[in-house]
């Protein structure tokens, strides 16, 4: 690809940012409008226009649409409908422009470095593209480069969001938003760190280091800046490959994702916050899926012990009856002011989550429904009793939590695995103990350098 055509593509995403704050911006008067003058209005049709417009963006902000439409009453269901239905990936980036841009990280001689380098992509996502290289050692790598300009891009996209928030919340909203449109800004201006991600990376390689069902890639230092990062290649193939193999298959698979997203989190207080379908693949060994590779580090949350152990006490207070518990949970996370009323509430979307969990038999994640429906039904009773009850304030540590459990639940209906999640995840959390957590979270997090979350400190 030319210069010339590379400058245009440029131009060309510049006024579509343009564009599209105007059509978003349309919705949003309308909306305004119906509100001042008392008539009602068309939702579905401006639902609609709303992905319309933004699914020109084709980058950060699609992550957060499709995050927001896992959240019950975060976004009218029918805008979480039609959000739901958009794809995050951008247009790949040309072989002249990749040049460019690997010279602009790496220096006039970058291609030296690797002993070969493919300038075609082979996969793409909404901040960048991976491209296969060999090492001068002969070791195979992933090496991941961000679209230029994707600061003001997420930005920008940011700045969409708050108007989409802006639209809710004259629709006579049951959750405030506010704590959720800092979360999600803050974690996508995480994703454009490299270094960070790295250093995540690191992270988990640490925790399942010893783990036969986990694999996690090593980082390249010499090959990573912060815009640039360069990993080992995981060999291994699609999950969506084993929809139709073995019954046995398909639950190794699920037993795998259960371990790498809830063994981190009850141990160390992380999660990788985007169980996308192209952030795993499988790994066998003698021609029978063995375990998973995780590949992308991007969405991260790290949790205070004492959020976990929120957790933990929520499931223990549901699985024996147990009120106070419930309620004490609830207040660890930081919902305030709860009355019993929103309590119940509250417990109709815990006990979605926590079902299969608290259910002592050999079963499906959930029944007669399918990846893309899960969890919609209860998101609407939730959302008519917080119209009656509410509106509640939703605290940020809870967004991803959510995000990442739906996601997760859409993985096991994709390989309609059946398992009894009761004991697994009881062993997951067996002899549970919050100084414990804290003390191997201090730990592991320093040795990986990443940051301790906010409120903990790094020693005690």
């Amino acid at each position: 690809m030319s210069d010339d055509e590379e400058a245009n593509r440029l131009s060309a995403r510049a006024a579509r940012y343009l564009r599209v704050g105007t059509n978003v911006g349309a919705v949003a008067a309308r909306v305004a409008g119906s509100r001042l003058l008392g008539y009602d209005l068309d939702r579905e049709k401006n639902a609609a226009e709303l992905a319309q417009a933004l699914g020109g963006l084709k980058g950060p902000i699609m992550k957060a649409a499709q995050l927001l439409s896992t959240i019950p009453e975060a976004l009218p269901p029918e805008y979480a409908r039609e959000l739901a239905q958009l794809q995050s990936a951008a247009p790949p980036m040309g072989p002249a422009f990749v040049r460019r841009r690997m010279q602009a990280e790496l220096g006039p001689d970058w291609q030296s470095r690797f002993k070969s380098f493919e300038l075609a992509s082979t996969a793409s996502a909404s901040l960048g593209q991976v491209h296969r290289a060999v090492a001068h050692d002969g070791r195979a790598l992933a090496v991941k480069l961000q679209y230029p300009d994707m600061q003001s891009a997420v930005e920008a996209d940011v700045t969409q969001l708050k108007v989409v928030f802006a639209i809710h919340a004259r629709m006579d909203p049951a959750v405030e938003t506010g704590e959720i449109l800092k979360e999600i800004s803050a974690r996508l201006r995480e994703e454009l760190d490299y270094g960070l991600e790295a250093r995540h990376t690191a992270l988990y390689r640490l925790i399942f280091r010893d783990d036969p069902l986990i694999r996690v890639p090593d980082v390249v230092p010499e090959l990573s800046t912060r815009r640039l990062l360069t990993m080992t290649w995981l060999e291994g193939r699609r999950l969506l490959d084993y929809k139709t193999a073995p019954i046995e298959d398909r639950n190794q698979i699920a037993r795998a994702m259960f371990r790498a997203w809830w063994f981190p989190f009850s141990h160390y207080g992380v999660i990788h916050g985007d169980p996308h379908l192209g952030n795993y693949t499988i790994f066998e060994e003698g021609g029978r899926p063995a375990g998973i590779n995780l590949l992308d580090y991007g969405c991260m949350r790290t949790f205070a012990p004492k959020f976990v152990g929120g957790v933990v006490d929520l499931y223990r207070g549901l699985l024996e009856g147990d009120q106070a518990r419930i309620v004490h949970a609830y207040e660890t996370w930081g919902f305030v002011g709860l009355s019993k009323e929103l309590i119940d509430v509250l417990n109709i979307w815990a006990r979605f989550i926590y079902g299969p969990l608290l259910d002592d038999r050999v079963r499906s994640i959930a029944e007669g429904t399918t990846p893309g429906e899960y969890g919609r039904r209860e998101a609407f009773t939730v959302h008519k009793a917080l119209k009656e009850k509410g509106p509640v304030r939703v605290p940020r540590e809870f967004v991803f939590m959510d995000r990442a459990a739906i996601g997760l639940g859409g993985v096991f209906l994709h390989l309609d695995a059946r398992l009894n999640y009761f004991e697994i995840f009881n062993e997951t959390i067996e002899d549970f103990d919050l100084e414990r957590v804290g003390a191997k979270q201090r730990a592991v997090f320093n040795e990986a350098g990443v940051p301790l979350p906010e409120g903990v400190e790094a020693s005690t």
